[in-house]
């Protein structure tokens, strides 16, 4: 372990093995780091926070701050992060509120580039990337591998769903599908994630199922009701098209329509 003698870390907080922790870095009392972390510059990480493992911050990230939410009042809250994350520099991460599960979670392996934030009790899942500037608003939550572009601004609710990939500078105030490609002000789904969903090596079958479904749903001019009704009968047996018809019906915000 490594800790630049102009960083500021409290006695109360809890540092693994092989933790690097560079100049003005700013731990607090709650913190808990897990083996083999990277701390840059300058980096604050703050109220009860709790990282795994092999987890890297570079200059000027901010986590566990309270939430933007004028009806916190100092409550015991969370920010949980799992292992092999990349937070680049200037990152926001909030913790949770108690009207909101009093947790923020982030999960493996994502990659968050600079100014990216994260608000109050989102939950990521893993491998999930998020482009410069974007921006969720509280109570997000965003599936495997969904890749969100660069000054994207998402809702308060939303839900984000697997493999789908947002493009730059789109606003979504919806439900986005799984394995969707969307864009916009606002964000409508203009197809399948052929491309992303071919490097993580799924079946030319069932990228040709997920085309199917997408055309129903999203280019058939039927109701939502109807056109799943449609899906269900002539899509069966494909475990994809499940989720993305499960993910459909559970909505509450409604999901982004098609362009």
């Amino acid at each position: 372990m490594r800790i630049d003698p102009h960083a500021a870390v409290h006695d109360g907080a809890q540092i693994g093995k092989d933790v690097n922790i560079g100049p003005f870095a700013v731990i607090g009392e709650h913190v808990k780091i897990a083996d083999g972390c990277t701390i840059g510059p300058h980096v604050v990480l703050d109220g009860w926070t709790e990282i795994g493992e092999a987890c890297e911050f570079s200059a000027g990230v901010s986590i566990g701050s309270p939430p933007q939410d004028l009806k916190y009042q100092g409550e015991e809250t969370r920010v949980i992060i799992g292992r092999r994350n990349v937070f680049r520099e200037y990152v926001t991460v909030n913790r949770g509120t108690v009207g909101g599960g009093g947790v923020t979670t982030i999960g493996d392996d994502c990659f968050l580039m600079a100014y990216a934030h994260v608000a109050h009790d989102c939950s990521l899942g893993n491998h999930v990337i998020f482009a410069n500037c974007a921006t969720l608003s509280g109570h997000v939550t965003i599936g495997d591998h969904a890749f969100i572009g660069g000054l994207v601004a998402v809702h308060q609710f939303v839900r984000i769903g697997v493999h789908c990939m947002i493009g730059g500078c789109s606003a979504v105030a919806q439900d986005v599908p799984p394995y969707a490609l969307v864009n916009g002000d606002r964000a409508k789904v203009y197809g399948v994630n052929k491309v992303g969903l071919q490097r993580r090596n799924f079946s030319p079958d069932t990228l040709t199922m997920l085309r199917k479904a997408f055309r129903i749903l999203f280019r058939s001019k039927l109701s939502i009701k109807h056109a799943l009704k449609r899906v269900k009968a002539e899509l069966r047996g494909c475990a994809e098209v499940d989720v993305l018809v499960q993910f459909i019906e559970d909505s509450e915000r409604g999901v982004c329509s098609g362009a």
